[in-house]
């Protein structure tokens, strides 16, 4: 009997989202609450906010107010309405060299108004949806724009540190650089080497005291110090000055060339929006390499840069400086083990409370211990890590181009050079075709490296008639990319070529490893010598028995000249293959021949391809990482869904991807048994319940009278389903909020109590001992998965603020 039976209805298109897992179950909604998490953290990020916003406004020539009303806007605008929950917006220092610059041209209230503007293009790009575009800038081009702009920044806060005024560009910086040094200020110098010092060594700190000590912020730790020993000391300096909320400027309406003001508005919108879309990844990043921590919610980009774009307004309407994802704090929320959007929100409650309450304190920080902490910043944007990639993927030219172009010309103009080099290196690369020709023992060998082009035909045709008429001949083509013409160049020839009693055999990148596009040029010999069996044969690991088309069809009932498999003898010729008949072919059913050729399938293609996997896992023993509980259903098929291979999971079937509770009445210990040993013997870090659409065990339970667990059932089918009892209950309970898919309702009762069941089985796992023990050590983690088989697409279970959601895994997530 068939577990399971075909949905009957086709789904509407769906809406595209990101797939956050499967977390513990929340409880009953109540009022606004913040975890302890969240609130440790938003004071961790706080104390790092303050002194940057103060030194990122000092550096822009800005009022310092605007840092603070910046940190503010972005802690509870972008914190709220972003897409990255964990991300932490502010006054960023990628910004700095723009904002800067329209400021030095325009003047404040303009550059507030620039600020606005770029906030409404971010507005709309938003809601194009185009933010997992910008993601496509090439990294070389992106770390080379932060480099130059932090080498800009770490060269104008020098002039500060050393007691003067920078100068409007990095060239005048570095001409009026000896002058600086001869009339330097000893006791700013002091004060901002003090700052560098502390800012390098605390995190170095030994011990379990250096541990502890660790957790206050070093750039909390480098101001403080500083202005504690400037006021102590008595020195005379430059200090923070504060002037009254009074007398804040607000935006204005802009003034100035209408090129300029573009240009300006575009150079702002660029670095917000990659900032802020690159950061929301690497939280992404950070958030899921935290101990215990599992899966996260990902970053929605494109409300990322709606929440971005809402806070630029804001703070530029507020006479605040541009808001971007900053990469500092937004580390620091997540190293101190934040949870929620609320830390990100709390910070900026306690920005805006200590901008109106600790005006006299800030009024004692030293600009030069300031200029020294965003020095410090800017030279940390120049990363080895990001150099030695671009160096390893040969892409260091783009790299330096960006870099020097927004060090000596601005940042448009950095990134406009960025993106020229990358589109030269692209075509160098795409037209760069080495093509040799070598022989050894008889055999000529043309090797292609690089992608083959119209431009690569004449040394293509060049070297393939070095080749003797006659002679065995091995192309091999080590690159990604055939066009039509050279496709149709290395065609021709070697059809001449066997036409005249030569052999040509066509390889990929390893040997053996036959190109598979253009087919017609996979031609070489067939392994064991059966024709239209591998040469030939087009299908795939995922072609079901009925489809394939590897071998010729069967004779006839009424052909005179065929034999049935049963009448064949051990030792005859099958007179479809002509070759002898092992024993087990004797009375063969038509099934048994479907099985007995997909075993030969498997021998004479697969098996050569994973014996070495197979005898590693043989010697090593399975060490599967996940236990994987799904249907019987014979269209699931797990090593698909999941891309999975030998001994990735330890798989449990049965029908209704059922896990009886302990204890229960029928219960049935093979489930019980499988959980005990992945967990507690194989130690497998998830489990996870797959449930799948058109599901008859479902069916069935819907379709069942109501029965208690204790009355007999007629059949082992019967008693098993009772396990299933649970799920419709649950279903029925119109006080609990029903699961669902993202997009769209439930097509009919069916594939709701297919979402429901996923969600019981998971509370009945939470029942067993092993689990339980598992969970609260951390070591484990729980998935529901709901896999529609009309759509081949796959559902990840997620708890958000509305209920538990099945949310559409995308295929992008994986890419970016």
């Amino acid at each position: 009997m068939s577990a399971c039976v075909p949905a009957g209805a086709t789904e509407p298109a769906h809406t595209e989202r990101a797939h956050p897992p499967h977390s513990p179950p929340p409880g009953r909604r109540r009022g606004f609450r913040v975890a302890s998490a969240d609130l440790s953290a938003a004071v961790a990020v706080f104390l790092i906010a303050l002194p940057l916003s103060l030194g990122i406004a000092l550096t822009t020539g800005a009022p310092l107010q605007a840092g603070l009303v910046a940190a503010a806007v972005g802690g509870l605008v972008a914190g709220r309405l972003g897409g990255s929950p964990l991300q932490v917006s502010g006054p960023a220092a990628g910004l700095t060299v723009v904002t800067a610059d329209v400021i030095h041209q325009y003047g404040w209230r303009t550059t507030c108004a620039v600020t606005v503007l770029a906030g409404l293009a971010q507005l709309g790009l938003g809601c194009l949806r185009v933010a997992r575009g910008a993601l496509a800038v090439s990294p070389a081009i992106v770390h080379g724009m932060l480099a130059g702009i932090g080498v800009t920044i770490a060269v104008a806060q020098a002039h500060i540190v050393l007691g003067g005024e920078p100068q409007s560009s990095v060239p005048d910086n570095l001409r009026a650089l000896p002058a600086q040094l001869a009339g330097l200020d000893p006791a700013a110098l002091a004060m901002s080497v003090l700052t560098l010092a502390v800012l390098l060594l605390w995190p170095r700190l030994p011990g379990r005291a250096g541990h502890l000590l660790r957790r206050v912020p070093a750039a909390l730790v480098a101001v403080a110090g500083a202005t504690a020993i400037a006021a102590a000391a008595g020195l005379v300096l430059p200090l923070v000055d504060l002037p009254s909320w009074r007398s804040h400027a607000l935006a204005g309406l802009p003034e100035g060339p209408v090129l300029g003001l573009v240009a300006a508005v575009l150079a702002t919108t660029l670095v917000c929006s990659v900032q802020s879309l690159l950061g929301a990844v690497a939280v992404d990043k950070l958030a899921s390499a935290r101990p215990g921590a599992g899966h996260v919610v990902r970053s929605d980009l494109d409300r990322e840069l709606l929440g971005q774009g809402a806070a630029n307004v804001v703070s530029g309407t507020l006479g605040g400086l541009p808001v971007a994802g900053v990469a500092v704090r937004s580390t620091a929320n997540v190293h101190a083990g934040a949870v929620s959007r609320n830390s990100t929100m709390l910070h900026g409650v306690l920005v805006v409370a200590a901008a109106l309450l600790l005006v006299p304190l800030l009024e004692l920080i030293p600009l030069a211990s300031l200029a020294a902490l965003v020095m410090a910043v800017g030279i940390r944007m120049v990363s080895l890590h990001h150099i030695r990639t671009v160096t390893r993927h040969r892409e260091v030219l783009v790299y330096a181009v960006t870099a020097l172009g927004v060090i000596s010309l601005g940042v448009l103009e950095g990134v406009a050079l960025g993106i020229a080099a990358a589109v030269g290196v692209a075509l160098h690369r795409l037209t760069r075709t080495r093509i040799t020709h070598t022989e050894e023992d008889g055999v000529h060998h043309v090797h292609v490296r690089g992608q083959l082009t119209f431009l690569a035909v004449p040394r293509l045709s060049r070297a393939l008639h070095l080749v003797p008429q006659g002679a065995d001949a091995v192309v091999a083509l080590d690159g990604s990319f055939m066009d039509h013409a050279a496709y149709e160049t290395l065609q021709d020839w070697q059809s001449t070529h066997t036409a005249r009693g030569g052999t040509v055999e066509i390889t990929g990148r390893r040997t053996g490893v036959r190109i598979a596009e253009p087919g017609a040029l996979a031609s070489g010999p067939v392994p064991d010598g059966e024709p239209g069996t591998s040469g030939d044969c087009r299908c795939r690991a995922w072609t079901a028995w009925r489809n394939h088309q590897c071998d010729r069809p069967s004779p006839a009932p009424d052909d005179p000249g065929a034999r049935p498999d049963e009448t064949l003898e051990s030792g005859e010729a099958d007179p479809r293959t002509g070759r002898a008949l092992s024993a087990p072919a004797r009375g063969r059913t038509p099934g048994g021949r479907q099985l007995a050729r997909g075993l030969s399938t498997f021998q004479r293609r697969t098996a050569p391809l994973v014996r070495g996997e197979l005898a590693r896992l043989a010697r090593e023993g399975q060490r599967p990482s996940q236990l994987f509980l799904t249907c019987a259903d014979s269209r699931v098929v797990t090593s698909m869904i999941t891309s999975s291979g030998p001994g990735d999971l330890f798989v449990v079937r049965n029908v209704g991807n059922l896990v009886p509770p302990p204890g229960a009445e029928s219960g049935d210990d093979s489930v019980a048994a499988a959980i005990e040993y992945a967990v507690d013997v194989l130690a497998v870090r998830s489990i996870t319940v797959c449930g799948h659409s058109g599901c008859g065990a479902m069916q069935a339970l819907l379709d069942s009278r109501p029965a208690s667990p204790a009355s007999p059932a007629a059949t082992p089918l019967g008693r098993w389903l009772r396990h299933g009892g649970p799920s419709l209950e649950r279903l029925r309970d119109t006080g609990a909020p029903a699961p669902r898919l993202a997009g769209r309702p439930p097509a009919d009762d069916v594939e709701q109590l297919c979402l429901t069941n996923v969600v019981q089985q998971l509370e009945h796992l939470r029942a067993h001992e092993s689990v339980a023990h598992a969970l609260k050590e951390g070591s484990l983690e729980l998935h529901g998965v709901y896999f529609h088989v009309g759509e081949a697409q796959a559902y990840l279970l997620a708890e958000q603020e509305e209920g538990r959601v099945f949310d559409r895994v995308r295929d992008v997530d994986l890419v970016v």
